[in-house]
């Protein structure tokens, strides 16, 4: 069975490094849940978000399918109901529970899923140590890993959503006050029309989506030297941005009327206040705005005369840029006003762009079940790239493309405007 992409030559990883990298990850994900009840891990606050006991089976489960049943001899999987309950959405692997169903599951307590986790993580040593079909098992653990890392962010982002629905207004976890520093002047840089390469370039490990590397031509545009604040789009609301439908995309128009939106996501109705992953806490005004659906951001865009910017356009430029900002790794868990030379291409947060999520040109999914982690996605939903405060360092990179649906924003989304030139 080849899966590794023809189009993505990988080498092999050092073993002791790439067992090393395993467990780093996979330590972290339980670290995350530390200061979480039993009752919160169960409980599922939405039909999109799934319990924090979900997240930490289903990583277990992709590991067990995708690595320790087909490479591993002799392995038996830990529980037989278990890939009916933890697969996400691989028709191909067979049955699974509804996704909008998932609180309901009581049974395997967190105490049986943390043993499916040791079981995996017992299995996943000695299939490392093996060191059969290096390459392959390299690039499938590093996928393993990396879809891990995406459920990590999932993960907060789900608790953060399940901690706002409580009255009590819980904090995740204690985190340092955010110093309200003026934000860098707003500014456009400009760009000139050119040929470009946009995709992954082959060098370490990508998603196949973001694959084959291709080139584009872009028109001379300019693009934000930082981030919207909150300061910014609280001008837009109180302009009424949110009662001028001649700003909004119809489905955006219909959204914001049927579901009441006239804020983001978390902020409070006095507009002073906002609920954080440390709770509620005074909105810091020079941070990012964050927390928006696309088409707010888009409308946000055209209120102050200028537009999203496409995703190669946000590529092209961001592809020489440092790898650096505030992630996951930085222990704020929200997003920080940009310090001084800061571009925050990277980190805080997850920028919408005007591109749907559709393939490049020649796009090849991986072969077999894992041919459905990404291709089958592409139909209906918007690109955001650049990651954000939740994102673990070094899983993002200039060609990485992340994607939802235009209505949802528990994710940590937010803008940079770009204009034409």
């Amino acid at each position: 069975m080849h899966i590794v992409p023809d189009s993505q030559p990988l080498q092999a990883e050092d073993t002791p490094t790439l067992a090393d990298r395993y467990r780093a990850v996979r330590e972290l994900s339980v670290d995350l849940c530390r200061t979480l009840t039993p009752e919160d891990f169960t409980v599922q606050s939405m039909p999109d978000a799934s319990p924090a006991k979900w997240h930490l089976a289903h990583t277990s489960w992709f590991f067990e399918q995708f690595l320790l049943q087909p490479y591993l001899k002799d392995y038996r999987p830990f529980h037989p109901q278990f890939n009916f309950l933890f697969n996400s959405y691989y028709y191909s692997m067979g049955g699974m529970h509804p996704r909008s169903q998932r609180g309901l599951i009581t049974r395997p307590g967190t105490a049986q899923v943390m043993e499916y986790r040791a079981h995996v993580d017992r299995h996943m040593r000695k299939l490392l140590k093996s060191g059969a079909e290096v390459a392959e098992l390299a690039f499938l653990t590093s996928l393993g890993l990396n879809h891990e890392q995406q459920h990590q962010e999932l993960l907060l982002m789900d608790i953060k959503h399940l901690f706002s629905c409580n009255p009590l207004k819980p904090a995740w976890r204690e985190l340092p006050l955010v110093a309200d520093t003026t934000a860098a002047q707003l500014k456009f840089i400009s760009r000139p029309e050119a040929m470009s390469k946009i995709g992954h370039d082959g060098k370490g490990f990508a998603f196949d989506n973001e694959t084959p590397r291709h080139r584009v031509f872009i028109q001379a545009y300019s693009l934000a030297n930082r981030l919207t604040t909150n300061a910014e789009y609280l001008e837009f609301i109180r302009a009424g941005g949110y009662i001028t439908s001649s700003l909004w995309l119809a489905d955006g128009w219909a959204t914001i009327q049927r579901e009441a939106w006239n804020r983001p996501l978390y902020w409070h109705q006095d507009l002073d206040r906002e609920f954080t992953l440390a709770g509620e806490r005074e909105i810091v005004w020079h941070a990012p705005v964050c927390h928006l659906s696309f088409y707010e951001a888009d409308a946000f865009a055209r209120w102050a005369d200028a537009r999203l910017p496409t995703e190669a356009e946000w590529e092209s430029f961001a592809a020489d840029q440092p790898l650096a900002g505030n992630f996951l790794d930085s222990g704020d868990f929200q997003p920080l006003p940009a310090a001084v030379g800061a571009s925050q291409l990277f980190g805080d947060v997850w920028e919408w762009t005007a591109s749907s999520y559709a393939p490049y040109p020649g796009f090849k999914p991986l072969a077999g079940s894992l041919g459905e982690y990404n291709g089958k996605f592409m139909s209906s939903q918007v690109i955001l790239r650049g990651g954000c405060c939740v994102t673990p360092h070094g899983h993002v990179r200039a060609s990485y493309r992340n994607f939802f649906y235009p209505q949802q924003r528990w994710q940590f989304a937010g803008i940079r405007l770009a204009r034409d030139k």
